[in-house]
């Protein structure tokens, strides 16, 4: 690629428009090059909005524009493997929205592709890029917390509404719960607690893990109430998912994980659910709306841990009151665009972040090891949960990892 910004083609128009909204704080790194979707009615609203880009009804015809460098994949959840895979083969960068993968033949068809491809695939998970998230990767890369021994990760929203259109018929959401019971959307609570842990000890690794997943009670009442008792999505045996799914994982050096994963209870939104435990702090993210980033750092916060062997009793504290110390340098350097973008400014970190480890021919932040290896938890979870619990071993995905120097990371 010669032109000095990643001309970039957004393929789903409904996420898609939420994404390029943050291209406009981008525009030394990337530029709009192409919009896809196969909807005519979306097609015709960004012809409104952006009228001098390139419009494509048709996946594969885009693979063959040579003006485009780059596509988003902003589709369904259950398509982003093929297409990424699709991508790559046709030179194109990749960028995919969550998870990067549903199976496990998928994850390593993902990383065969862009080690013989040598092309930049990054999976978007602007979790790991809020400001709180960012900030605890720093001061635990710090050691602040000392050794962790314990984290939680949780996306806890009620979705039931996006599992069906306006006649009852089901989305790609309902028919992932009718055909699947596990953690089936893990990377919001494991990418930002996997970097963390990779903060803490870049040598640890995920090792095994074992799923239990509730009855579908929640999903089974709202489609009774809204759609009546002779809706299919009624019955108790009707849907695979269960309301919520529970992950435990273990890593390779002894440390725990807790997953949590409910789009289908009836409670209000807790999407970003976090707890840290280490030897020398914890940490605590918000439970609802208005409460506060919870902190205790040992020498640092008020008190002393065993309880009160300085006569005082250690007591939480403001995780914003490190800030001036502790902010990481990448919302330091562009807090005010950041702050404008979606997701806590995890949509703008995460396309800068992409574009620029194409403009720099680099591994990204979030490679496609990382990809597959936090998306595999969906089908990990699944075996686990169809065996009654089992752990299952994570697969090691980066057996063709290598570090050449004067390459970018992958395998030619």
């Amino acid at each position: 690629m010669t032109n000095k910004s990643v001309r970039l083609a957004v393929v789903g128009a409904s996420r898609g428009a939420y994404l390029t909204g943050t291209m406009k704080y981008l525009e030394e790194q990337a530029e709009l090059a192409a919009i896809c979707d196969r909807n005519e009615g979306a097609l015709g609203r960004w012809k409104e909005k952006f009228p001098d880009v390139k419009r494509f009804d048709s996946f594969e015809r885009m693979l063959e524009d040579p003006d485009i460098d780059a596509v988003l994949l902003a589709t369904p959840m259950m398509m982003h493997a093929q297409q990424s895979v699709q991508a790559l083969k046709a030179g194109k960068h990749v960028i995919s929205e969550v998870t990067a993968a549903t199976t496990l033949e998928q994850c390593w068809e993902l990383v065969e592709t862009v080690e013989q491809t040598g092309l930049v695939y990054m999976m978007s998970e602007n979790y790991c890029y809020t400001r709180p998230n960012m900030m605890l990767k720093h001061m635990i890369r710090g050691g602040l917390f000392g050794e962790l021994t314990y984290m939680e990760g949780g996306y806890i929203h009620d979705c039931r509404h996006l599992m069906h259109d306006a006649n009852g018929n089901l989305t790609w959401r309902g028919e992932k719960g009718r055909q699947y019971d596990g953690n089936s959307y893990p990377t919001h609570s494991l990418g930002p607690v996997a970097q963390w842990l990779a903060a803490g000890d870049p040598t640890d690794e995920l090792d095994m893990a074992t799923t239990f997943t509730t009855r579908s009670a929640s999903t089974n009442a709202y489609f009774k109430e809204v759609f009546g008792p002779d809706h299919p999505g009624a019955s108790d045996v009707f849907w695979k998912h269960g309301d919520s799914a529970s992950t435990l994982i273990r890593t390779k050096k002894g440390t725990v994980i807790m997953l949590r994963f409910d789009a289908r209870s009836a409670r209000p939104h807790n999407m970003t659910h976090y707890e840290i435990q280490g030897t020398k702090g914890a940490y605590l993210s918000p439970r609802y709306g208005g409460d506060d980033h919870l902190i205790w750092l040992d020498g640092h916060s008020k008190g002393s841990a065993p309880v009160g062997t300085d006569g005082c009793d250690p007591e939480w504290e403001s995780l914003w009151h490190y800030t001036d110390q502790w902010e990481h340098p990448l919302w330091k350097s562009n807090l005010a665009d950041a702050e404008k973008a979606g997701h806590g400014g995890g949509d703008f970190f995460v396309l800068r972040e992409f574009a620029n480890a194409i403009l720099e021919n680099r591994r990204p932040a979030i490679d496609v090891y990382d990809a597959v290896t936090w998306s595999s938890v969906f089908p990990i979870s699944v075996k686990s949960v169809e065996a009654g619990g089992i752990p299952v071993k994570f697969p090691d995905f980066k057996r063709g990892r290598t570090s050449a120097p004067g390459s970018n990371g992958y395998r030619a």
